[in-house]
């Protein structure tokens, strides 16, 4: 199963929603795979430890690898991505690096129309049972291939009147990219983080998302230092910190999505 996580805002935890799912799924016994789309490459340090310094072996090289494929080249995109998976210090646990030089090759990419280049390298990827995508926070070329390659979505939420009204753009943008080019995306779930459920704003918002219909998970994560702290050893959750509340909660959401 293809998962992207996204929302057009930043800030709202899509990199350590998208690290703690992968290393559970990683942890039940299922080879797992993180594609860091993000320049900032917050996915690649957390379940690395380091930024890659090279872009001869990340996301970069395989895009870079889409612009100069040719009839006579030998190569193809599948053996790009190939080449370009990471093992992570964590059993069953891959990453594809993200690299700065993302930024540079946006423009190129756009102009010789290469958005479905990443579906269809992950269509032909085999061994992974689940992959998840974290995405720049933007509409850009990067979350747009994500979109197209992905088979279901996750929205993070961050419980902010302004996130809101981020929501129902994003829901928009999500349900484009649908109609025009992917038309097996489905918007799994809205992902509330940092979800204080003492405080009246958090819950009065939910309840509002939830009585206009849009798909809340009912598994909601609790805002703590424990993340901040993982993120500085490298550690997702469920190695950290195994037995709290939140890699608890990170539990049961993976088993909402993956019921």
């Amino acid at each position: 199963m293809r998962r992207v996580i996204f929302n057009q805002k930043g800030g709202v935890g899509k990199s350590t929603i998208t690290c703690n799912l992968a290393a559970i799924s990683a942890v039940e016994g299922k080879r797992t795979l993180v594609i860091d789309l993000d320049v900032q490459g917050n996915s690649t340090q957390y379940l690395l430890g380091h930024k890659v310094a090279e872009s001869d072996k990340t996301i970069a090289l395989f895009f870079k690898d889409c612009l100069s494929l040719s009839l006579f080249s030998g190569n193809t995109a599948n053996s790009g991505l190939e080449a370009v998976i990471h093992k992570t210090p964590f059993p069953n646990l891959y990453v594809i690096p993200s690299h700065p030089e993302l930024e540079p090759l946006q423009g190129r990419l756009e102009s010789r129309f290469k958005i479905f280049k990443l579906k269809e390298a992950l269509e032909k990827l085999h061994g992974f049972d689940n992959i998840y995508i974290d995405t720049p926070p933007i509409l850009n070329f990067y979350s747009q291939s994500a979109l197209i390659a992905a088979q279901k979505c996750l929205i993070p939420f961050d419980c902010d009147t302004f996130a809101r009204e981020a929501l129902y753009t994003l829901m928009t943008a999500v349900a484009e990219v649908k109609a025009d080019h992917n038309q097996g995306l489905e918007v799994e779930g809205i992902i509330v983080n940092q979800y204080q459920k003492q405080a009246n704003l958090p819950r009065q918002l939910v309840e509002e998302l939830i009585a206009e219909g849009l798909p809340v998970l009912s598994a909601m994560i609790s805002p703590s230092v424990k993340v901040r702290e993982s993120h500085s050893v490298s550690q997702p959750l469920v190695h950290y910190v195994p037995h709290h509340k939140l890699s608890d909660e990170f539990r049961a959401l993976y088993a909402e999505i993956h019921h």
